[in-house]
């Protein structure tokens, strides 16, 4: 699986967090988009640019990190295909893979310790889609 992965300086720490516990996965190939340091950057350019790599199917799925994570998966979630879900807790990385077949986890840097943070990327790594009633509904927003 190719996970893009891209953060702004809020979420630059975690993000490199995330990526340590990543190639520790036989499965998973990562492309970081960026940025690459603590220095201020504007999220809407990371956001879009890891949704646009998912978009495209250069990515499998994508990962965004922000301060808060609200504003880097709202921009991911502006690009058309893009299910970015912001997860604060294991429950909702595994809910946002059954229910919404979210191919974007957004996380907070700021507001999600480093433990819990890589606890979530994991279920929402190995969550599998229902499918079944959520697929009509996954449908639905692949159509708005």
């Amino acid at each position: 699986m190719i996970i893009a992965i891209a953060s702004d300086h809020g979420g630059y720490a975690l993000k490199e967090k995330i990526k340590e516990y990543l190639r520790e996965r036989e499965d998973v190939k990562i492309v970081d988009l960026g940025t690459n340091s603590e220095e201020s950057v504007d999220y809407p350019v990371y956001g879009k640019a890891c949704g646009e790599a998912v978009a495209s199917g250069k990515a499998d799925r994508g990962i965004v990190v922000c301060g808060t994570g609200i504003g880097i998966s709202i921009a991911a979630n502006k690009v058309k295909g893009i299910r970015c879900g912001l997860c604060t807790s294991v429950e909702m990385a595994r809910l946002t893979r059954q229910h919404n077949n979210a191919n974007m986890l957004a996380l907070g840097g700021r507001t999600t310790d480093e433990e819990l943070a890589i606890r979530i990327t994991e279920t929402w790594l190995d969550t599998e889609f229902e499918g079944g009633r959520h697929k009509r509904r996954t449908d639905m927003l692949d159509n708005m």
